[in-house]
């Protein structure tokens, strides 16, 4: 089980429809335009229709599991005194100094870009169920370091 929020359900709900019901049908048109032109072994826009045909089924297929395995968080029944799912944290690197701050979402919806770091990162496994002011140990590939949890906004939009 999967949890995301609900606008993220809502984008992943949004692009399968668009795949289903825009996407794939055009995709099929141009193979039927494609396969109507005759020798399908020398035929590239038949075979690149093909190619676009198989991504997005796999493409609906994953968008399908994930919407079957996920739930949408519910807000209130996070924790209101650890962080959790979508906690804004802030934290200090005790080897660099260095702050950063960020939001604690599904691997789903994980982007670094807009701060949004997955729970299932070696920082977000060592912030979950920790408090502001503690110290953690974190287990990362290139490393073990340390962080001090400076600020904590739980149940963060």
């Amino acid at each position: 089980m999967e949890y995301l929020s609900k606008e993220r359900y809502d984008e992943i709900a949004a692009e399968l429809h668009n795949l289903i019901n825009v996407e794939y049908p055009r995709i099929k048109d141009e193979l039927s335009e494609a396969r109507a032109q005759g020798d399908l072994s020398e035929n590239f826009e038949y075979r690149a229709a093909r190619r676009a045909q198989g991504k997005a089924i796999s493409r609906i297929r994953f968008l399908q599991k994930v919407l079957q395995h996920s739930r949408v968080i519910d807000r209130s029944a996070l924790p209101k005194d650890r962080i959790s799912l979508l906690s804004k944290v802030e934290f200090t690197h005790l080897g660099t100094n260095r702050k950063m701050t960020c939001t604690i979402v599904s691997h789903h919806e994980m982007n670094l870009e807009e701060g949004k770091l997955s729970c299932n990162s070696p920082i977000g496994i060592a912030l979950m169920g920790r408090k502001a002011g503690e110290i953690v140990d974190v287990d990362a590939p290139a490393g073990k370091f340390q962080i001090r949890i400076e600020k904590v906004e739980v149940n963060a939009e």
